[in-house]
C-alpha cells in the first residue's frame, strides 16, 4: 500500500470516526461534558444556542462522515448517479453547518483571538462549498474539484482539532490559551495542505 493509499485510509477513518463523535453529546447526561463544559448554565438553557449547536455538530458530523467518499476516483467513475447524490447531502449539511457554526463563534470560548478563528473557519467553509456547488453547476469539473478539496479540508478541522487539544492543553497548561491557538491551527494548515495537494495533481496533468 503506497503513501497515498495510506493517507486516504487514514482521513476515511478519521472521518468516519469523528463524524459519528456528535452521538455522543446525545448519550452522556451531564451537559457539561465535551466542548460544552465551559459554557455557562444561562448559554446552555438558550434555545436558539442550542438548536444552533446541535444543527452545527449532526449535520457537520454527517459531512465529515460521507465527504471523504466524494475523493474516492472509482466510486465516482462507477456510479456518477451516487456521488452527485452524495454531494447533494454533502453541500446541504456544509451550508447549514457553517450558518450554525457561524452563530454558535461569536460564543465561543476563549475571547476575540478563538472566535475570530472559529467565524472565519465558517465563512471560508460556506464559501467554498458554495462556489464548488456553482461550480459544477456550470460545468466546470475542475474549479469544482479544487473547492471541494478545500471545503473537505476545512471540513476536518473538526478532526485536527481533536488531536490538538490533548497536544496543546499540557504544553500551555490550560485549556483556554491553547484553545485561542487551535481555534486558527486546526483549519489553516489543513488548508496549506489542500493547496498542495490541488498543486500536484495539476502538474500530474499536464
Amino acid at each position: 500500500m503506497n503513501l497515498k493509499k495510506i493517507s486516504f485510509s487514514l482521513i476515511a477513518i478519521c472521518g468516519v470516526l469523528v463524524g459519528l463523535y456528535p452521538i455522543v453529546y446525545f448519550l452522556v447526561p451531564d451537559r457539561k461534558f465535551g466542548l460544552l463544559a465551559g459554557k455557562s448554565a444561562e448559554l446552555l438553557a438558550n434555545n436558539i444556542w442550542n438548536t444552533m449547536f446541535y444543527t452545527h455538530i449532526i449535520l457537520g458530523g454527517i459531512a465529515l462522515l460521507i465527504g471523504w467518499l466524494q475523493f474516492n476516483k472509482k466510486l465516482r467513475l462507477k456510479n456518477l448517479e451516487l456521488h452527485r447524490k452524495i454531494g447533494k447531502i454533502y453541500v446541504l449539511s456544509v451550508l447549514l453547518s457553517a450558518i450554525s457554526g457561524l452563530y454558535i463563534g461569536f460564543y465561543a470560548s476563549g475571547g476575540i483571538i478563538a472566535k475570530s478563528g472559529f467565524i472565519t473557519m465558517a465563512i471560508a467553509w460556506f464559501l467554498t462549498t458554495l462556489f464548488a456547488f456553482t461550480a459544477i453547476k456550470k460545468g466546470n469539473v475542475l474549479l469544482h474539484q479544487k473547492l471541494m478539496i478545500y471545503s473537505y479540508a476545512i471540513c476536518f478541522a473538526a478532526v485536527t482539532l481533536r488531536i490538538y487539544l490533548p497536544i496543546f492543553i499540557p504544553i500551555f497548561g490550560s485549556f483556554l490559551p491553547a484553545y485561542k491557538l487551535i481555534a486558527w491551527l486546526c483549519w489553516i494548515p489543513n488548508t496549506i495542505i489542500a493547496y498542495f495537494i490541488i498543486k500536484s495533481q495539476i502538474k500530474q496533468t499536464t
